[in-house]
């Protein structure tokens, strides 16, 4: 069914007549009596008497002029959606955030996109950068910052920093003055860890396996600043990133020997469409690697070219 014979529909039943109809259309009369004739002989029906100087409406005409009012109206609010989204006066933003990468790298960028594009509406869901990588693999978020080197073949990465992985413990721990100390050394502690589908988790766990240690995990959470305050009363010891320890008077940060660096990137699938609010803010960030956004003096700004998709370690 043609939605221009809908629209001569509707209209001569608001005008009352096909002239006034051809009228207000700007269209020839002969043209919107060819529609509608061509209309009743798809539908097999006959929409409007004729009998009558006045053109009215059977009772066939009336049930497909409901229909006709909410499909235009549908089609009318798809096209001012659209009109929406190219102006970016509307549209969302669906991003997985690891906890240490959003709460000190995030903020800053949220502020000055949203001066920006004040419209467009950012929904974060926070997880560790193994289960962000699934979440874009299964489209649930349209961006997401994970470890680059764990992107996967499916996930087209632009590198955005790297930042050095570090040993935490609370003022006066014995192992706070080291230097550096092997990971394996530090399984032995009483550790304090994000749940399941974080980095620091995941090496922790293939280090302990590898070592044939069980490590003594005591306590499991996602909320940031409850393990910074655990391990600052003393409760254990855990693995930031550099710029997270440091940012802390009461933790000390110790570097993992070998040193252990995780690579960040923003991830979106190569297999999904992406919307134009989600395309404006990956140029955002594109521009801010280009111009440097660290908020940490440790943190190395990556912007040389490396292939994108590594294969899941």
């Amino acid at each position: 069914m043609d939605t221009r014979k809908l629209e001569y529909f509707v209209e001569v039943v608001r005008a009352g007549s096909f002239t006034r109809a051809a009228e207000r259309l700007h269209v020839a009369q002969p043209a919107i009596s060819k529609s509608i004739q061509k209309l009743e002989d798809e539908l097999q029906l006959i929409l409007f008497d004729r009998s009558e100087k006045s053109v009215t409406l059977t009772p066939e005409g009336k049930v497909l002029l409901g229909h006709a009012q909410s499909i235009l109206g549908s089609i009318e609010e798809a096209r001012k959606e659209m009109e929406e989204l190219r102006g970016l006066e509307r549209g969302e933003i669906r991003i997985g955030l690891p906890s240490m990468y959003g709460s000190f790298y995030f903020p800053q960028i949220i502020k000055e996109f949203k001066k920006k594009y004040p419209s467009l509406l950012i929904s974060v869901v926070e997880e560790g950068t193994l289960q962000v990588r699934k979440l874009i693999e299964r489209k649930e978020v349209d961006l997401g910052i994970i470890d680059f080197d764990h992107a996967g073949p499916e996930i087209e990465v632009i590198p955005l920093l790297t930042e050095e992985m570090v040993a935490c413990f609370p003022i006066g721990h014995p192992l706070a003055g080291r230097k550096s100390i092997p990971l394996q050394e530090m399984i032995h502690e009483p550790l304090i860890l994000f749940k399941e589908g974080y980095f620091q988790r995941n090496l922790i766990m293939e280090t302990s396996q590898t070592a044939n240690i069980v490590p003594n995990i005591t306590f499991s959470t996602n909320q940031l600043s409850l393990i910074r305050s655990l391990v600052a009363e003393g409760i254990g010891v855990t693995l930031f990133l550099r710029v997270v320890a440091d940012s802390d008077p009461q933790l000390r940060s110790v570097s993992l020997n070998p040193p252990v660096f995780l690579h960040l990137g923003v991830g979106r699938s190569r297999n999904t469409y992406l919307s134009k609010a989600s395309q404006i803010f990956l140029e955002f960030l594109k521009d801010r690697i280009s111009h440097g956004f660290s908020t940490s003096a440790s943190a190395t700004l990556t912007t040389k070219s490396i292939p994108y998709g590594y294969p899941d370690a």
